[in-house]
């Protein structure tokens, strides 16, 4: 595996993996892996590209009162796994080769941005889209590869491409669950032993509402208070609860298509979101 932290660098390497014929693959992160990166990593190989994987922590994403500053990093044990899971280039710039200058230029995706995370997180995704855009010029890859955990994220950055001319293909990759179904998440090293026991609620709240859609329910306020019942048994605050389209994250009056059931609920200061896609 090669590695870099320089923007021009890259760009040589991937240039000579095209002279060769092969198509890129680009797996972007904030690093400190977990099998949820490795299984985008494992969807790119299946694409039989050159596969680039960035880590970076993208200040722009961070609200002033977020964990910027404290979220976890270990580029040498990342760089371990992702040796390991069959990674070809490294890209770990710092913030300064990221954003050398001021950042006056960004990108917006307006209708999706505002929404779920967006309504609490201001500004969250306008960095999301922004830093997504930089790293999709400077690798120039045939397919990204992005978790579906982040749900909201997936659709904003497949409109922005699609809008923006990217010649990228998007790609979703599947949540991956611990074996008691909360999903894997670099921000789940936050939680306590009680507060990891009890952060299963969100899998087990989503699995009733998905159960109760299946069964016929189609009133999505009935729903969205099925999930707020179970999770008011823990300590818990929730953020949202909602259910939406699941093409376009537009407000449902009634569950006649494919919704996605999205949810974050805090544990003290740690923020956990999840979701499930559920066809009517």
């Amino acid at each position: 595996m090669q590695r870099t932290g320089q923007i021009a660098e890259v760009r040589q390497i991937i240039q000579q993996a095209r002279s060769l014929g092969q198509k890129i693959a680009l797996v972007p992160t904030m690093g400190y892996l977990h099998e949820g990166h490795l299984a985008l990593v494992a969807a790119a190989q299946r694409a039989e590209a050159f596969i680039v994987m960035s880590i970076f922590v993208n200040p722009l994403q961070f609200g002033p009162n977020e964990d910027f500053e404290r979220y976890p990093r270990d580029l040498e044990r990342d760089a371990h796994l992702a040796a390991g899971a069959g990674v070809d280039l490294l890209f770990h710039p710092d913030v300064k080769e990221m954003y050398p200058e001021v950042v006056e230029a960004t990108v917006r995706v307006e209708t999706m941005e505002n929404l779920l995370c967006g309504a609490s997180r201001p500004g969250h995704f306008r960095g999301v889209a922004t830093v997504v855009s930089k790293l999709l010029h400077i690798v120039q890859p045939d397919q990204a590869f992005f978790g579906l955990k982040d749900y909201q994220q997936y659709l904003i950055i497949k409109k922005m491409a699609r809008d923006l001319n990217f010649p990228v293909e998007i790609i979703g990759v599947p949540i991956v669950r611990e074996s008691d179904g909360l999903a894997k998440s670099s921000r789940n090293v936050y939680l306590s032993p009680q507060e990891r026991a009890e952060a299963v609620v969100l899998y087990q709240s989503l699995s009733l509402a998905a159960a109760a859609i299946r069964e016929g329910e189609r009133d999505p306020r009935k729903i969205e208070a099925l999930i707020r019942q179970k999770i008011s048994e823990t300590s818990g605050r929730i953020d949202y609860v909602e259910v939406r389209n699941a093409a376009d994250l537009a407000a449902v009056e009634r569950i006649e298509q494919t919704v996605v059931i999205a949810v974050a609920v805090y544990f003290k200061t740690t923020r956990l979101i999840d979701n499930l896609v559920v066809q009517a």
